[in-house]
């Protein structure tokens, strides 16, 4: 393996902000091009639009310019994605002024939920509005919007909708690992979060129906599934009467194939319990690693956060799931610049750092959401040259130890399922540890969707350097 040094690093935030493509191009009556902004929810969202819009009879192309509607999927989360997200609605707008008339323009999701009147009537950027809830109305509403020559919106959220009875088209896949929406909406009302306001209040989807969408996956080839939610740990279904819990919901998914990982997101750190760890600890195809965000250092911000929990209580939940499940990796969101935050306040944020050690972490400026708790009950009071010096401290840290975390995997085995080729080399694979690092390791025999056993060599702040163990597939 030719010897990689560290380049500047890219933290894992940005991608939130790079936008995804639909993989499958399919003809029909009218193209769509369908770019998604944000988390992992918004592209399982995506995977449902361009279900419901291809099974309408409509065509779906990577191209945007091949295409007769375009529409963005949002993420209202933060600002920085908001104005990227306008900048790009101009961009198609100015097309259309200038020579594609017939071009349908629409943006959906939480920005669409929120932003409807800006959007329509003051800035005049789309034709066309879809909240998270009212994907279903989208073929409806695009030949509205196409025979009147008129503005359709449908953001009414919903109290039932899961859409469990649609079956997703892959969206931006690598035919190896999927992602799995096992619930939508949010009823934690964190201070700093517009989620329960986009996306409405809490509701699971039927655990047959995501057994089933799973089972079809394996049956496809997929050896890797997410299952996603706001917070998948407060996932309840009654079944007979009987509550089925997430703990119960991972481990049934667990028992479909012993070649399927399955990994999930969110997890609220007030709902992971013990039963869940013991899952991890059980079932060898469940991952040992848990996205939990803290969100902040310091118990006094996180009562302002409406976290609902403290830091001692935090890093007790961060002690007992390493005693029950050895090996457990962890990464975490943070927020830097909080209303009121002090310097002593944000030092408790680099000590829990210290403390946890994190082998990834979103790391974000706070930026003021309307509507949310906090911009009506709290002073958006610190500078921004304050935040970002904060938000500078806080990357720097977190990269060191995360390349402290990776030295320590050197000599290790690791298996490795492997997702493609490498950005470096096409003589070179990468995949992902149980334990959710990237490696990138030489290609022998081995294919995408392969198991490898790989021996860790070297590594960067955010990669692990592998030599191959084995030429054959391990499972």
């Amino acid at each position: 393996m030719q010897p990689i040094t560290d380049i500047d690093i890219i933290q894992d935030s940005e991608d939130l902000d790079t936008p995804k493509q639909v993989s499958a191009e399919v003809d029909g009556t009218r193209n769509v091009y369908l770019e998604t902004y944000g988390c992992q929810m918004n592209v399982s969202d995506s995977e449902i639009v361009a279900s419901v819009l291809r099974k309408d009879g409509f065509g779906l192309t990577r191209n945007p310019d091949d295409a007769d509607i375009v529409l963005i999927n949002t993420c209202a989360i933060r600002e920085n994605a908001e104005q990227k997200v306008r900048r790009r609605l101009s961009t198609f707008r100015s097309k259309k002024e200038k020579g594609r008339p017939d071009l349908t323009l629409g943006v959906l999701g939480c920005m669409a939920e929120r932003l409807r009147h800006k959007l329509l009537d003051e800035e005049k950027l789309v034709d066309l509005v879809v909240g998270p809830d009212a994907y279903r109305d989208l073929p409806n509403l695009l030949h509205q919007a196409n025979d009147s020559g008129q503005a359709a919106v449908n953001v009414q959220l919903s109290r039932e909708e899961t859409y469990a009875d649609i079956s997703p088209v892959r969206y931006d896949s690598n035919g190896v690992s999927a992602f799995v929406s096992i619930m939508r909406g949010c009823d934690n009302m964190c201070s700093f979060c517009v989620v329960p306001f986009t996306r409405g209040r809490e509701r699971s989807r039927p655990m047959e129906s995501i057994l089933g969408e799973c089972q079809q996956l394996v049956d496809a080839g997929f050896k890797e599934v997410t299952v996603l939610g706001q917070n998948v740990n407060s996932y309840r279904y009654d079944k007979n009467g009987k509550a089925i819990s997430f703990a119960e919901l991972l481990y049934q998914i667990s028992l479909l194939s012993p070649d399927l990982r399955i990994r999930y997101s969110t997890s609220h750190p007030k709902d992971c319990s013990d039963e869940l760890l013991h899952v991890h600890r059980e079932r060898e195809n469940v991952c040992n690693f848990i996205h939990l965000p803290v969100q902040h250092g310091n118990t006094e911000v996180l009562e302002r956060m409406r976290r609902t929990y403290s830091r001692d209580e935090y890093l007790s939940l961060i002690d007992r799931a390493r005693s029950i499940v050895p090996g457990i990796s962890f990464s975490t969101d943070i927020i830097a610049g909080f209303c009121g935050e002090t310097e002593e306040q944000h030092r408790d944020t680099l000590s829990l750092m210290e403390l946890v050690r994190y082998d990834h972490a979103f790391m974000f400026m706070y930026s003021e959401r309307p509507d949310t708790y906090a911009a009506r009950k709290y002073e958006d009071d610190i500078p921004l040259d304050v935040k970002k010096r904060r938000l500078t401290e806080i990357i720097e840290l977190q990269t060191g130890i995360a390349k402290e975390k990776n030295e320590e995997e050197i000599g290790r085995i690791h298996t490795v399922l492997v997702e493609g080729t490498s950005k470096r080399s096409d003589e070179q694979l990468c995949g992902r540890t149980d334990t959710n690092k990237m490696a990138i390791f030489d290609r022998l025999d081995f294919k995408k969707g392969d198991y490898a056993e790989v021996r860790v060599t070297d590594c960067t702040s955010a990669t692990l350097l592998a030599e191959p163990m084995i030429v054959e597939t391990a499972h």
